[in-house]
């Protein structure tokens, strides 16, 4: 049986994803809870140099991460990984995370959200991609960030890290 209750398999692509432009990253949702039937999200992630959300806890979801361009340090917890193209993380609901794209390159990751859902957050706190690539620089929408973190179970805890070559 199809996660998605169709019975059939379905193929997604990042030039079909809903995209949006989230804080200062660029994501594509490949796959969300209503596709699979709840069972998770997948997010295909553009990460600017330098860029860091804001150290946070969630707790509805696990949110494993595949690193596939660039050099990103995460912080899980007391545990710190430098991970490169090919390098998979496992970050459990419940324990306080972040990280940072190293380096002066972008990075691009895959967030999977199990079970689904984290992707609704992105695209509620973000805004419909107006182009390709990053987004402009731009203040973030604080109160419309406040409400998503509420609604969907994420609590910030702590500030963006710093990266290590600053």
């Amino acid at each position: 049986m199809a996660l998605n209750g169709t019975q059939s398999a379905w193929l997604s692509s990042r030039e079909d994803a809903e995209t949006v432009w989230f804080l200062a990253t660029r994501m594509s949702v490949l796959a969300s809870a209503k596709t699979t039937g709840g069972a998770l999200g997948v997010i295909d992630c553009l990460l600017p140099p330098g860029f860091s959300p804001p150290l946070h806890v969630h707790s509805r979801e696990d949110e494993p991460m595949y690193v596939v361009e660039g050099q990103v340090r995460f912080r899980a917890g007391e545990d710190e990984f430098l991970a490169g193209p090919g390098s998979f993380i496992f970050l459990p609901k419940g324990v306080p995370h972040t990280f940072v794209v190293e380096g002066d390159q972008p990075a691009r990751v895959l967030e999977l959200a199990m079970p689904g859902g984290l992707e609704q957050f992105h695209i509620e706190a973000g805004k419909p991609a107006e182009g390709p690539g990053l987004p402009p620089p731009a203040a973030p929408d604080v109160e419309r960030l406040e409400e998503a973190t509420r609604r969907y179970g994420i609590q910030q805890i702590g500030p963006p890290m710093v990266s290590v070559e600053e």
